[in-house]
């Protein structure tokens, strides 16, 4: 459930017209969902109520914005970060130091300082190789670091190639057939806390069976690893829920999804963290656009090109991903349409013959469910400027991260002297 929805023939965020927003904001323009975000935030913590008081760091990746993160941080949410600027964020927005998890595979030398000096809840390690460094800076700091070890289960999460993380081939964690070893070795450093260990397959998971397999394995490893005498207290089992892009598409709900968890972590007798991102973010927010045209090529659909770009909401590109697409005052006359950007490449492409609302030039519409992996993986291509983030609630919507416009990132460039 999102509060994106018609009243009166035209599309609201909560008790705002979405023209509102366009008038005073411009377009294109991300608009989130305060009431959705706290709604999902909600759900998804009532769903683990059976598992006890776990422990939920929202997965910043997926909508770092500082207001975003505020409203999760009042919903008692920690943070999973996988970068110093992510960890800047989580702290900034009011989360707890102890509540934060820093995951991601290419920890640098300063962000393991930066962590440790933050006084984080946990480092999630995924190499042994990284264990030796960060318990060396830890010794050199006076300080010990909580830390999970991240395992490899080997399990394919049946989820789209580039966000499927938890098969042999990919970069993420330690083999789970060397799992103990490694565990064993890093809990003998001084600088270290080895406390559990933490698993992740894939982002935008439609199936539960890949993460209960998973969670099996991860199971069989903490009773090895309590009979060879290790100490495992906790369990960090990631994210990856998926949420339906398409309004007719059903995924596993987040309760479908908690007694699956409480049926495969029985008896482990550990705190368990969980990772969601895209399942609390992505149906909380839209991508609002406006048409700039439409034109014909031949006898086939016509194009309908909207000023968002694939420099704004990079996911149809990148995976191919459907994002339903809207008129914001739909007329109630339909058409056949391939939907397109201004970028001057082919890859600018939402959608090819879609069935949607009449548009045309000048009109409004909504690409939805981008409230992840949206605004976050924007870039400046063709020299397009930062798309711009507001938050709704109730009746009342603020600009939460300004547009910046080219001539901005223009100015960050320096031509040398010697090119005069």
């Amino acid at each position: 459930m999102d509060h994106f929805e018609l009243r009166g023939g035209v599309m609201h965020a909560e008790d705002v017209p979405l023209p509102d927003i366009a008038e005073a904001v411009g377009t294109p323009v991300y608009v989130y969902s305060r009431a959705t975000l706290t709604r999902h935030a909600r759900v998804f913590r009532e769903a683990l109520a059976p598992l006890g008081t776990p422990h939920i760091a929202f997965a910043v990746k997926s909508n770092p914005n500082l207001a975003v993160l505020r409203v999760l941080a009042k919903e008692g949410y920690g943070a999973d970060v996988v970068s110093g600027g992510e960890l800047d964020r989580a702290l900034a927005a009011g989360m707890k130091p102890e509540d934060i998890v820093f995951s991601g595979v290419g920890k640098t030398h300063a962000e393991l300082v930066h962590g440790l000096e933050s006084g984080i809840g946990q480092f999630n390690v995924e190499s042994e190789e990284e264990g030796y460094e960060l318990a060396a800076i830890a010794e050199r700091l006076g300080k010990t670091a909580d830390c999970a070890l991240r395992i490899n289960p080997d399990v394919d999460a049946r989820t789209h190639a580039k966000i499927s993380t938890g098969k042999r081939e990919n970069k993420f964690g330690v083999p789970i057939d060397r799992a103990a070893e490694i565990y064993a070795r890093l809990g003998a450093e001084n600088g270290l806390h080895m406390r559990g260990v933490a698993v992740h397959i894939g982002s935008q998971l439609g199936e539960l069976e890949p993460m209960e397999e998973a969670f099996g394995k991860v199971g069989a490893l903490v009773r090895e690893l309590r009979d060879a005498g290790c100490s495992v207290t906790h369990v960090d089992l990631g994210g990856g829920l998926g949420v339906p892009y398409k309004a007719d598409d059903a995924f596993p709900s987040p309760v479908e999804y908690g007694a699956m968890v409480a049926r495969a972590t029985k008896g482990w007798d550990v705190q368990l963290t969980f990772e969601p991102g895209r399942v609390i973010a992505g149906n909380a927010g839209v991508l609002l656009t406006r048409v700039v045209r439409t034109k014909r090529s031949g006898n086939g659909p016509p194009f309908v090109i909207v000023d968002a770009a694939m420099n704004d909401l990079a996911r149809p590109a990148m995976y191919g991903a459907w994002h339903d697409f809207d008129a914001v005052s739909p007329s109630g006359d339909r058409m056949t349409a391939h939907i397109v950007g201004p970028i001057c490449e082919t890859g600018d492409t939402f959608a090819m013959d879609r069935e949607c609302d009449a548009l045309s030039s000048g009109d409004l519409a909504v690409f939805r469910t981008a409230g992840a992996y949206g605004a976050t993986m924007a870039s400046s291509y063709n020299s397009r400027g930062f798309v711009a983030e507001v938050l709704v609630d109730g009746d009342r919507f603020a600009v939460v991260a300004d547009r910046i416009a080219p001539s901005a990132i223009m100015d960050a460039e320096r031509v040398p002297e010697w090119l005069d």
